[in-house]
């Protein structure tokens, strides 16, 4: 579900589950994995995260699977997800996201989770519409907006769920350029071999910096968060709108 090519010291990862790369266990288990053999690969100082196709960076949960797990099934795979994430937003190495297509939901996660974020122009959404199903933003996604983009704008890409064209995603913050679809992945690699250049200690110290009071507060309530959109996840209303969403994926 995950393939790797290497430019020089930049490690490209790419999402390869079908053409939505809708996250399940396995795909999130692996990417985990696959961060933390990058974190420790003296041969990788920076990573390019991206998708093998270029009509979606992904879709976000599967839902269609996911809708049909137990409790204690997708309570796997959310904790699986969320602690992905960390290990993600935590790299001590720079780290691109090349948003080559729609990135939704928990797939517009993934890309926040990164140092940077470079989206092709067009009609390329992205955005967070957890709201709309009727469950939160996962708490870790939550901290990690907030920290980036303000409490304002986060106020209303969190409470609205809509998703945004790229012009949008930039004044808000979500992404740092807008480039043609052709020029964002050479673009990510040339920003990640860049500041794979400087001094590893002294980015890690640094990036250190900006993530650890995030984390701290990500880890501090994560179980408790956990357990609050479980509970949204399995009530009525949620179920509802989960098989509407289902019968468009």
């Amino acid at each position: 579900m995950i393939s790797i090519d290497r430019h020089d010291q930049v490690a490209v990862v790419r999402l390869d589950r079908s053409v939505i790369n809708a996250l399940d266990l396995e795909l999130a288990r692996e990417l985990a994995e696959t961060m933390r053999r990058l974190q420790d690969d003296a041969g990788v100082r920076s990573v390019v995260l991206t998708s093998a196709n270029e009509k979606f960076f992904s879709i976000g949960f599967d839902i269609p699977q996911l809708i049909e797990l137990d409790r204690e099934g997708f309570a796997l795979f959310y904790r699986t997800f969320n602690r992905a994430c960390i290990v993600l937003y935590t790299l001590p190495k720079p780290t691109i996201a090349a948003i080559t297509g729609h990135a939704i939901a928990g797939g517009c996660i993934l890309t926040l989770c990164c140092d940077y974020r470079f989206i092709a122009d067009g009609r390329k959404l992205m955005g967070v519409n957890e709201i709309k199903l009727g469950v939160p933003v996962p708490y870790p996604a939550d901290c990690v907006l907030r920290h980036l983009v303000g409490w304002r704008n986060a106020r209303d890409i969190i409470d609205g769920g809509e998703l945004y064209e790229p012009a949008r995603s930039l004044g808000m913050g979500l992404v740092d350029q807008v480039l043609p679809l052709d020029q964002v992945l050479p673009a990510a690699i040339r920003k990640a071999a860049e500041l794979g250049s400087l001094p590893q200690a002294t980015f890690a110290t640094i990036k250190r910096n900006r993530v650890e009071m995030v984390e701290e507060q990500v880890l501090a309530r994560l179980e408790e968060k956990e357990r609050l959109f479980m509970d949204q996840w399995f009530s009525d209303e949620a179920r509802e709108r989960l098989r509407e969403a289902m019968e468009k994926f």
